[in-house]
């Protein structure tokens, strides 16, 4: 993958990654339990994420200290391992021919060396095309820092727990969807799953089709047993690119399903048969 990654004010360089960021090993993971966690923010008064964030992080963030700073103050810490952070950076997959940038949340762990990308990486989440509008992710954030705080308790107990394939390890969570709601966007299905008659011919288990408004709702008062769906892909019936698909607990932010594809005519934009066929084992 490649990141553009924010490193001085109103400028992001583009750095080549070969393949992936480093996971932490068992004492850098110690050093984040002790870290103060630093939330890097753009540099953009009018910035729709740093308002969101800042909001999110106070309301549920409990792991470590925190604090905001700038990209000058990011560039003055992020050798030092008494301070972890996180930071939006814009991603694109190897493979995906369009070349489409993608927003993800990285909470990193800070390492004395030269490249950013040798900085060990805790966990990343893929947020939105990076195209879209900060608010088409916003109001998920408060569910993606839980998670994130969630899986650094996972490897902090069992360092065995990190690997370039680490979301995928929560798909070992798929058979506790039994007895969960599932809460989807309409945009966020692929034609082929389209409405709720062909999805009840492929997963029996409880799936509702709702707005915007009531997966926000579901995510601030916690709704017990709902699961909300996450898609990342170019808006749009596009006909080529990469989609991210990710299931998330409203109650306990346990991820219970993470997939991607890439786009293509017989593997359209969104949730797949696919997709349902292998949560549908369970039920």
């Amino acid at each position: 993958m490649k990141k553009i990654i924010p490193a001085l004010p109103l400028v992001f360089i583009s750095v080549l990654l070969g393949g992936q960021a480093p996971f932490p090993g068992r004492n850098e993971i110690k050093q984040f339990t002790s870290s103060k966690t630093c939330v890097v923010l753009e540099d953009d008064d009018f910035s729709f994420f740093n308002s969101f964030i800042k909001k999110a992080m106070k309301a549920y963030w409990t792991l470590t200290p925190y604090e905001f700073i700038d990209h000058d103050e990011f560039s003055r810490r992020r050798n030092k391992p008494d301070y972890s952070f996180i930071m939006l950076t814009e991603t694109t997959v190897d493979r995906d021919k369009s070349n489409s940038a993608f927003n993800f949340l990285n909470l990193v762990q800070g390492k004395n060396v030269r490249n950013i990308n040798d900085m060990p990486e805790i966990c990343a989440l893929p947020l939105s095309c990076a195209s879209e509008d900060d608010l088409d992710y916003g109001y998920k954030l408060g569910a993606f820092l839980l998670f994130m705080q969630k899986h650094a308790m996972l490897i902090i107990e069992d360092p065995t727990k990190t690997g370039r394939r680490y979301l995928r390890f929560y798909n070992e969570n798929i058979p506790q969807l039994v007895g969960r709601k599932i809460l989807a966007r309409q945009e966020d299905l692929s034609r082929t799953v389209g409405d709720i008659d062909k999805i009840r011919a492929i997963y029996s288990g409880e799936f509702e089709i709702v707005t915007e408004e009531e997966i926000v709702k579901a995510i601030e008062t916690k709704t017990p047993g709902t699961v909300v769906l996450h898609k990342v892909a170019p808006a749009g019936d596009v006909s080529e690119g990469y989609c991210f698909k990710m299931l998330i607990g409203t109650d306990d932010a346990t991820m219970y399903y993470y997939n991607s594809h890439a786009i293509d005519q017989m593997n359209p934009n969104g949730l797949l048969p696919a997709d349902l066929k292998r949560l549908a084992r369970f039920n």
